[in-house]
């Protein structure tokens, strides 16, 4: 669902800028009140199991389409809203600027679609609600279904909104919208899926992993340490991003197909008075040009690949790279803005 500059009139991408800004700061206040240092490695380890997990896209049968893993359920799950947020942030800029996927003046965009329904709808209010007496096989199955296809739902039609109020004629929002929505219910199906998949293992191995209530998380003893959990999502992370990225679909995924649907590509782009027109054409002019000027800069591996050149190694290095560089992100970030630091000191 990572939208293209394209699809956003400037006004709207510093809107969204805005709001993701704001939940950030939000999420930087709310997780410096907290003493859980351990969060630190967790943060690390499942930010790049989300990065590998969404460069695996999965087919949706007899449609056309495919479809990934947002991420945004699954970390909240178990880091709370505000880490899982902050954690989420550091994926999808990585994937901006390192990879070009996801524009960069529809970076606020994204980061509010993908992981603001995500982390603090999914995982703040469904997620707990659906385990405020704690955890259970059947709850932790009900809350990753539920949470999965709502944030998603939710997720598309602020895509379609979002479109509408940028003047993107090209998609009409009924007819977009038509489109968009059921695509991403099948695909917030799948996520829930293999989102309940993940929580179960945790659940199993090491319960206190899951962002629960102090009693819940003392009702189950694991069966691996903490170390070890760590250790099997860590190899999980390299082995779905270095390995089996390179089974992904082909098929263009639910936002590009709804696009593609409706216009008879898959993209659009802008020209020099910020219009819409077909994706074929050159994108001049404006914060357009200068945005795609930055993101060719940056993007040392373009499209998880090795520039001007076809071999799949590229893909299994994009993967390793992207989750090594999502951890010292999400490292960086916790001393950053130095959290947990009052625990660490009275220890």
């Amino acid at each position: 669902m990572h939208m293209a500059d394209a699809l956003l009139s400037p006004a709207v991408a510093g809107t969204l800028y805005a709001c993701s800004a704001a939940a950030a700061g939000y999420s930087v206040k709310k997780v410096r009140l907290e003493e859980e240092p351990r969060k630190i490695p967790v943060m690390g380890v499942m930010g790049a199991f989300v990065f590998a997990a969404q460069m695996i896209n999965f087919t949706i049968p007899g449609t056309g389409s495919s479809g990934h893993l947002c991420g945004g359920m699954l970390l909240a799950a178990l880091l709370g809203p505000g880490a899982s947020f902050l954690t989420m942030i550091g994926v999808l800029l990585i994937q901006c600027l390192l990879f070009a996927d996801g524009g960069i003046l529809a970076l606020g965009a994204n980061i509010w679609n993908m992981a603001f329904f995500g982390c603090f709808v999914g995982g703040g209010l469904i997620w707990r609600r659906f385990l405020r007496n704690g955890a259970t096989r059947p709850r932790i199955i009900a809350a990753s279904l539920t949470g999965c296809i709502v944030t998603l739902q939710l997720g598309a039609f602020s895509v379609t909104l979002e479109t509408l109020v940028s003047g993107v004629t090209e998609l009409p929002f009924t007819v977009f919208l038509a489109f968009m929505q059921p695509i991403h219910l099948a695909i917030g199906l799948v996520e829930g899926l293999i989102t309940s998949a993940v929580l179960l293992f945790v659940w199993e191995a090491r319960p206190e992993l899951l962002n629960l209530t102090v009693p819940a998380r003392r009702e189950k003893k694991g069966k691996l340490s903490f170390g070890r959990t760590l250790a099997v999502l860590a190899a999980a992370a390299v082995l779905v991003g270095g390995g089996l990225s390179l089974a992904a679909s082909s098929f263009p995924d639910g936002l590009e197909w709804s696009i593609e649907k409706i216009t008879g590509s898959t993209e659009l782009e802008r020209n020099a008075d910020d219009t819409a027109v077909e994706a074929s054409a050159p994108q001049t002019g404006g914060a357009y040009a200068a945005a795609a000027k930055i993101q060719e800069t940056t993007a040392l591996l373009p499209d998880y690949a090795f520039p001007d050149s076809d071999t799949v190694l590229g893909t299994s290095f994009s993967g390793i790279v992207g989750g090594f560089a999502v951890v010292a992100f999400s490292v960086a970030c916790c001393y950053l803005f130095r959290f947990f630091q009052r625990k660490r000191r009275s220890e």
